[in-house]
Order: structure tokens, then C-alpha cells, then sequence
């Protein structure tokens, strides 16, 4: 157990400033938090590598410990409540999420959403297996089954020039109207206000999905070096040109650490091959569901 500081510094000694208490009391923390389970656990590496995350996160170490699923688990993954409110699978992650490696917790709202899908790879790996079994459409118009090795799914490329140490901001001229803007990565934290939004806009958006231009919004920090909330979502809305909308996704998408879940397939009817994303049904966390 930790020292009792007041016992510690109860003689003649100088007692500590405020902040040394406070940097004892961090360590001492972190020492508790270190010490080994009695359950077994796996520490992968984040696709980010840490590097966008701010320098005190604990998500610097670019790693995180998982616990193995138990029983604990299955009882939320079949929560109801958490089904419908959509939250199960942040719920799970939450419960088997142990530490950044180095045995200090980490802030779940702080995970990037690249990050966050290798978490999900990892944890169906360790909860069910490598082997996922899947059905798709080839392109001769039938059916395939396929069994996916998820722990063959490979991390997309980043270019570390482009990434500055703890800083989730990056800069994009459009092609079309030559304006610069700057974005950053989504996070967790991010998505409850994006899902609220586009849930309310369907109340007024006459069943147009505004999914899209929501995100976007959210993603924009931005425009010609105005960072203007308001005036970003008016241009987002009102002068983003579709060219210039799909080339900026498109770059976004090239350089944001993730995992890359395009697979090769050949088409069993023609023997050539095709490329399909992977699809992920109820059976990624219910296999037989």
C-alpha cells in the first residue's frame, strides 16, 4: 500500500509542496495500477503509435492492456439496454480496457476511432478467435462464404512526417476552390455529440441522412485559419463544393491510423479477384448468433 504522506513527513523534514504530493501520489497510483492480475491479459499496439495523442495522455505509450473476455462479458454483450441505446460495445471495451501497457488507465473518450477499431479486432480475437466466418455477394452475383484471419488484418501505412508529436491537427488545401483548411481525427469523446446531432436533424431533415456533412463539421477545426464553430458549419453546409467535400474525406482516409479491413478475394466463378470491405455483422461478437 502507499505511504500515508503525513506519516512520511511527520518529523523534522520539510514537509512537501503541493505539487510534490501530488506527483507522489500519481506514482504511487500508477505503482498500484501496475501490479500483476489475476487474470490474463495481452498489450497491443495502437495503429496512432501515440503520436497524436497530447503528451500527458496516457495513450502517449501508443499501447493498450487488454484483459481476455469472460462470462463478465458475454452478460453485457447480451445487455439489452446497452443493445438499444448502441453503447454495447463501448460498454464491453470499457470492461476489458486494463491500462496503456504501462499500468495507468486511460481515458476511453480520449481514443481515436482508428485506434478504437484495432481494439475491437484485438478484443474479438482474444474473446473468440482469429477465425471469422463470412458470407458476401462476389461479383458474379453469388454468394461466398470465406473464413478471415483477423489477426492477418495489417495496420494502414502512415506517414510519420505528416504527424506532429501530440498534436490531432492537419492541414488541406481543396483542390477546387483552393482554400486551406485544417481538421483533426475524431474521437470517442466526439461521438455523442455527433450521433444526438444527426439523430435530431432527421426530426427537421425531411429523411435526409446528414451523416456526412455532421462529421464533417465535427472534423473541420478550420477554415482559412478561422476557427469559428458557427462559421464552419455554415460552410460546411452552404459553400463546401462536393469536389472539394470528397477530396478531403478521400485524404482523411489515407493518412488516419487504422486498421485496414479491405480484403482480397477470388471470385469463385471466374477465378479473378476482387476487393471487398469486411463485413462486420452480430456474429463478430455472437459467433452462431
Amino acid at each position: 500500500m502507499p505511504k500515508n504522506v503525513n506519516e512520511e513527513y511527520s518529523g523534522k523534514s520539510k514537509a512537501p509542496s503541493t505539487e510534490e504530493l501530488k506527483a507522489r501520489a500519481i506514482a504511487n497510483y500508477a505503482g498500484d495500477t501496475a501490479k500483476k492480475h489475476d487474470f490474463p491479459t495481452e498489450i497491443i499496439d495502437l495503429p496512432s503509435r501515440g503520436l497524436l495523442y497530447a503528451e500527458d495522455s496516457a495513450l502517449r505509450t501508443g499501447k493498450v492492456e487488454l484483459k481476455y473476455m469472460t462470462a463478465k462479458e458475454e452478460d453485457i454483450l447480451t445487455t439489452q439496454s446497452y443493445i438499444k441505446q448502441g453503447v454495447v460495445l463501448d460498454k464491453l471495451f470499457q470492461s476489458l480496457i486494463i491500462s496503456n501497457g504501462e499500468g495507468v488507465r486511460v481515458k476511453y473518450n480520449e481514443l481515436l476511432l482508428g485506434d478504437k477499431n484495432a481494439i475491437m479486432i484485438a478484443v474479438r480475437v482474444l474473446g473468440y478467435g482469429k477465425d471469422y466466418p463470412i458470407e458476401i455477394v462476389n461479383p458474379s452475383g453469388d454468394k461466398q462464404k470465406e473464413v478471415v484471419d483477423l489477426s492477418q488484418l495489417p495496420e494502414k501505412a502512415i506517414d510519420i512526417e505528416l504527424f506532429q508529436a501530440g498534436i490531432n491537427r492537419f492541414s488541406f488545401t481543396l483542390p477546387a476552390s483552393k482554400r486551406v483548411l485544417e481538421f483533426k481525427f475524431l474521437t470517442h469523446g466526439d461521438e455523442p455529440n455527433i450521433e444526438s446531432e444527426i439523430k435530431a436533424s432527421k426530426k427537421f431533415a425531411k429523411g435526409i441522412d446528414t451523416t456526412l456533412s455532421t462529421r464533417l463539421t465535427y472534423s473541420i477545426v478550420s477554415v482559412d485559419g478561422d476557427d469559428d464553430k458557427m462559421k464552419i458549419r455554415k460552410y460546411v453546409q452552404n459553400e463546401l463544393l462536393a469536389l472539394d467535400s470528397r477530396a478531403l474525406r478521400t485524404y482523411m482516409r489515407e493518412i488516419q491510423p487504422d486498421i485496414d479491413t479491405k480484403l482480397v478475394l477470388t471470385d469463385n466463378s471466374t477465378g479473378e479477384d476482387f476487393e471487398v470491405d469486411l463485413p462486420i455483422g452480430t456474429d463478430f461478437f455472437w459467433p452462431g448468433a
